[in-house]
């Protein structure tokens, strides 16, 4: 897998997690935001704004 490609796939997984916490609404899910978090460190590392990525 090329970077590219390990980004991309990335920033959809993060995407994906973001539209399932907006439409579990207010109730909490630790494991979901504990994703949210790794994936959001994952794409930092990698240089990647998540901000441009935000719901």
């Amino acid at each position: 897998m090329t970077d590219k490609e390990l980004i991309t796939t990335m920033i959809d997984k993060y995407t994906d997690l973001q539209r399932i916490k907006k439409a579990n609404g207010d109730h909490e899910n630790s494991e979901l935001d504990y994703q949210l978090k790794v994936i959001k460190n994952k794409l930092s590392a990698l240089g990647i704004p998540t901000e441009e990525y935000e719901m």
